[in-house]
């Protein structure tokens, strides 16, 4: 029976790697722990920001500017750590970014101006942009080797790391000072990377079975062999229609964190407790949205899950952003949530299994400026229009993924 087991395996041209691998799960878990990581550390850091403003005695105007640090330095670097992932490999970029991270986040303390701030933001943010494409590189070949799609499980882990890292900055705000926070929070970040980094350093990322075909060995010419090599190329234009994907769910991701709150506020008239409740209930919606995203990529499909996360946000920010009533905001901000759940790390691994690491950073550049799109775009639509009327744009960007992932459905099958 294992004879003719072999046999019909190679007939099939499957080579099996089965989930209970020890190594892949050991793989599996370290780079869970990196994502919950890279999610705790941004969010201890984002609950301080109030606290970093009193000791710059910086403006709101320069306060804002300095901020952008964060996102100059992730853009700066994303493409730059693809390359450096295909050179040395994912992994040790991985460990490497993650130590970097976990330094940068204490430094802000000790700037004394907002120009300053803004200079040691650029650190941070370069860190956590590299971290990103690196683990997220590591994540699509573990997919790939796993031969299931855990993309979605990873994310979880970060959105999970980042409400434990925004509740345990709420709880110390009024006990420890801001310098003490984030080192012992850099402790920690140094701590877990030399633990988690001792698996990904010990072992080598998992590569995808060779096609066999029976009686001659891998495929040659027109087969395996020649479609990863002709992939990267054709490949190219794919990546951006994956990276335009990304960065219509990241648009939606960014201008709920900034504006959500207050469009409760403003235009339904909650109290501020209730308001920093709806985007709780977003993010919430989220992580649930991506634990199940494995079970929902099996039963639909990437296309289908594509289609139906963007249909399921925009119905949703559409009910969020044009209903007075605010039971009907929690639900709307919930299915936009639920919605775009699964659509970046979708797409983000699309980009991954087309290019590798290079698909990865290029993909990741276009969501990350969804983010940073978001927020002054619906500004200035609401000082135009309304506040209501802006955020109908996420709407609009969401079913605009689902679109784009319908239309280009049968152009990936050709790669």
């Amino acid at each position: 029976m294992p004879t003719l087991n072999k046999i019909r395996t190679a007939l099939r041209g499957e080579q099996r790697v089965t989930p209970a691998d020890p190594s892949l799960r050991r793989l599996r878990t370290a780079l869970t722990v990196f994502f919950a990581l890279d999610g705790f550390l941004f969010a201890g850091w984002v609950v301080r920001i109030p606290s970093i403003k009193e000791r710059t005695g910086a403006s709101a105007g320069a306060l804002g500017l300095a901020l952008l640090g964060v996102s100059a330095g992730a853009v700066a670097v994303m493409m730059l750590t693809g390359r450096l992932c295909r050179r040395f490999g994912s992994h040790p970029v991985t460990v490497v970014t993650a130590a970097v991270l976990a330094v940068g986040i204490a430094l802000p303390p000790f700037a004394r101006s907002a120009p300053a701030l803004g200079l040691v933001l650029l650190v941070f943010g370069a860190a956590y942009g590299g971290i990103n494409v690196a683990m997220n590189s590591a994540a699509v070949d573990l997919v790939t080797a796993l031969r299931r799609p855990v993309m979605p499980s990873f994310h979880a882990a970060y959105s999970v790391g980042g409400m434990l890292g925004a509740g345990l900055g709420g709880l110390v705000a009024g006990r420890l000072a801001v310098t003490h926070h984030l080192l012992m929070l850099t402790a920690v970040g140094l701590v877990v990377t030399v633990v988690a980094g001792r698996v990904l350093l010990g072992h080598p990322a998992p590569r995808a079975p060779e096609t066999v075909v029976s009686g001659s060995g891998p495929r040659s010419g027109s087969g395996s062999a020649s479609r990863r090599a002709k992939a990267p190329v054709r490949g190219r234009g794919l990546v951006v229609v994956f990276g335009l994907i990304a960065l219509c769910s990241s648009y939606g991701e960014g201008a709920l964190a900034d504006w959500g709150a207050l469009h409760l506020q403003q235009d339904i008239g909650a109290g501020a407790g209730t308001a920093a409740i709806g985007y709780s209930v977003f993010a919430l919606a989220m992580t649930v949205g991506r634990l199940s995203g494995t079970a929902m990529l099996e039963r639909l499909g990437q296309t289908r899950t594509l289609v139906f996360g963007g249909a399921t946000a925009a119905v949703g920010m559409l009910l969020a952003s044009l209903t007075p009533a605010l039971w009907a905001v929690f639900v709307g901000f919930a299915l936009t949530g639920l919605g775009l759940a699964n659509i970046f790390p979708v797409a983000i691994g699309r980009a991954g299994e087309l290019t590798g690491p290079g698909g990865v950073a290029a993909a990741s550049t276009f969501g990350y400026g969804g983010m940073l799109l978001g927020p002054p775009a619906i500004g200035l639509l609401a000082d135009r229009f309304s506040l209501p009327a802006a955020l109908t744009t996420v709407a609009v960007l969401a079913a605009m993924s689902a679109l784009i992932s319908g239309v280009t459905r049968g152009w990936t099958r050709r790669v």
